[in-house]
């Protein structure tokens, strides 16, 4: 499996070919979500739902041999593939790598003159609750 620095660098090339067309990366974030597998209706529920975001989003989480999947939804397409990139760089990895990830990839991609001031605010909450499950995580398996 790649590093979360070598998917982050992935993740920049494949933007850099997009260049500065805002539609055309608008529309690439769109198609990522798009990809993100079908998210179970049970699991829709307010405990699962992040504080912060404008949209509605949906993350759970599942431990396997010491790892964190996270699995997510939204109710827009944008925030989709926000946090589908999210999951691609932080999903299957150990509490403390996803503690410790330098999510590099947001700046130089430029996201921020991408999505605006309110969606970059409900990204940063996606990886504030993402962290949140990983220290949670790693407190349990600390005990």
């Amino acid at each position: 499996m790649n590093s979360i620095e070598d998917i982050q660098n992935e993740i920049i090339e494949e933007f850099s070919i997009l260049g500065d067309d805002k539609e055309s990366t608008i529309y690439y974030i769109m198609e990522l979500g798009s990809q993100l597998p079908e998210f179970p209706e049970d699991e829709r529920m307010d405990e699962n739902i992040i504080k912060g975001c404008q949209s509605k989003v949906w993350l759970t989480t599942k431990e396997n041999d010491g790892k964190i999947q996270f699995y997510a939804d939204s109710n827009t397409d944008i925030t989709k593939g926000l946090i589908s990139l999210l999951i691609r760089v932080l999903s299957d990895r150990k509490p403390n790598e996803i503690l410790n990830a330098d999510l590099f990839f947001i700046d130089k991609i430029g996201m921020g003159n991408i999505i605006g001031s309110q969606r970059s605010n409900g990204l940063s909450a996606m990886i504030k609750q993402m962290k949140l499950y990983a220290l949670a995580y790693q407190t349990k398996q600390n005990a």
